[in-house]
């Protein structure tokens, strides 16, 4: 029986890498090669969005959650993330798509000069580095067990490289494309995985064991506690999924190259837009999904914390059912699932860094002009070396202690302030020039590094008080609201710039 699953998740990888391969085509641009000649339909590209910031961690805390006590609060989380994704939609796409741009830093390069193009795209590099290197170390904890499960013993370092092998392959090769065609597969597997575990799961526990889930706050959506300390520093806070949410999706959707490379690839704006927002909703119902599985799942296990189950944390809780409550061959599937779901984010974080080492640093701090075949050759080559360096960083982390979701989140909260808030510097603030956009921008990545690192709040909690850092919503506006202020005060020093003409018509 382990027999045949392993052969489902090793037919599953070969049959995706060449998939990918086959519907990217051959790349014959730098620009097919980013941005896919902007002619990807917005479906896939939403498709892809969503893999993109969906992680194996995504794919097995949310059940984890949902089961312990936050209930449906990610789909909370999601409605913030609809209207940040929104306003992006509304007014920095249309900026992207009309300036025929293949990177969203071409936009500072145009608005404040090609310095801070660079040093925002180097933030971005590095920041993804370790990022990308933390959530693929995080992938390989629960694969490690699983593979275990079917026999096969591999440690961290070896379920890493490989993982980065297969995934630099097609990202090599096919480029954007095939990384918008893998993510769109993949992200359709693991839902599927997920609508297969609570068509199982509704069929052992029925309408009593949902009676039961809702009578017990399974299903509860909204965090209605208001106290301040509460609200400062959970993510699940009404205020903080609602309002930090959506300013936290305006930072990673609208100024992280990650995210705005696929929006890129679409044939229009409409379909940018499009693709932006259908990707919200998208998420809105894979968080439900994946909630309702947790849900089931207490009903399931009759309410058992994991410990008495004999599990070592709530994220091993949909793991353990996909291996001991479902089918042989389809729990195979479903493992598949898991390890698409890490090569997602994985070939996207490669081929956006790629893009990103070529149109933004390479040709911000090199005067001489680079051929489209040059280029082209370059953004592979930089696609091996970084997922070198992001294999080797990831097996560098695993001799490391500590939470790496939160760890993966603090990352984000150092740089995400900064880049939002240079965008925004230079569309609220017209007195500014490049070296008020740099000095706001470094200033606000050190004020974050302490308010990440340094800042505490008590929290009490059923007579238990717990020093708590600042919630991973509430970082970015903190990073706005101090690069605009340092943006702000130093324009006021000198005279106002000439004003560059950055809306260009397609």
């Amino acid at each position: 029986m382990n027999a045949l699953n392993v052969v489902v998740i090793v037919v599953y990888l070969v049959t995706v890498a060449w998939i990918g391969l086959r519907l990217s085509g051959r790349q014959r641009s730098s620009s097919d090669y980013f941005v896919g000649e902007g002619r990807m339909p917005w479906w896939t590209v939403c498709f892809s969005v969503v893999a993109t910031e969906t992680s194996v961690l995504t794919v097995i805390s949310v059940p984890g959650g949902a089961y312990t006590g936050q209930g449906f609060g990610n789909v909370e989380l999601a409605l913030g993330y609809i209207i940040g994704r929104t306003v992006v939609a509304t007014l920095l796409i249309p900026l992207y798509k009309r300036g025929g741009f293949v990177s969203a830093y071409q936009y500072l390069e145009l608005r404040f000069g090609r310095y801070l193009q660079g040093v925002a795209a180097v933030t971005f590099v590095i920041t993804r580095l370790l990022a990308e290197g933390v959530r693929l170390f995080a992938s390989a904890i629960p694969i490690e067990l699983l593979l275990n499960e079917f026999g096969l013993h591999f440690g961290y370092d070896v379920i890493i490289a490989v993982l980065t092998l297969l995934t630099v392959i097609y990202t090599y090769l096919g480029g954007i494309k095939a990384v918008i065609w893998t993510d769109a597969l993949q992200m359709g597997l693991y839902l599927t995985g997920a609508l297969i575990a609570i068509g199982v799961l509704w069929g052992h526990v029925g309408a009593a064991g949902w009676s039961n889930a809702l009578h017990a706050g399974k299903f509860r959506v909204f965090d209605t506690d208001f106290g301040l300390g509460h609200i400062l520093t959970s993510s699940f806070a009404l205020p903080t999924a609602i309002i930090g949410g959506a300013i936290f999706a305006m930072a990673s959707h609208g100024s992280d190259q990650l995210i705005v490379q696929r929006i890129l690839a679409t044939k229009s704006l409409r379909d940018s837009q499009r693709a932006m927002i259908g990707s919200g909703l998208f998420i809105a119902v894979q968080f439900a999904a994946f909630s309702l599985v947790g849900a089931l799942l207490w009903s399931y296990n009759g309410g058992k914390s994991p410990k008495q189950l004999g599990l070592a944390s709530s994220d091993s809780l949909y793991p353990n059912f996909i291996l001991h409550g479902l089918p042989v061959v389809i729990s195979g599937l479903l493992v598949a699932g898991i390890l698409g779901a890490a090569m997602g984010s994985l070939s996207s974080a490669l081929n956006s860094m790629s893009n990103s080492t070529v149109a933004d640093i390479v040709r911000s701090f090199t005067r001489t002009g680079i051929s489209d075949s040059a280029m082209l050759t370059l953004a592979r080559v930089m696609t091996v070396v970084w997922a070198v360096l992001m294999a080797v960083f990831a097996m560098g982390f695993s001799a490391t202690t500590g939470n790496v979701y939160l760890t993966a989140l603090a990352i984000a909260g150092y740089t995400y302030g900064a880049l939002l808030g240079a965008f925004l510097l230079g569309r609220l603030v017209p007195r500014a020039n490049q070296l008020d956009a740099v000095i706001a921008f470094l200033v606000t990545v050190a004020v974050m590094t302490f308010v990440v690192r340094g800042v505490k709040i008590s929290v009490t909690v059923a007579g238990k008080t717990s020093e708590l850092g600042i919630a991973a919503q509430w970082l970015v506006p903190i990073g706005v609201v101090v690069t605009l202020l340092v943006g702000g005060i130093s324009s006021r020093f000198h005279a106002a710039p000439e004003p560059v003409a950055v809306e260009v018509a397609v």
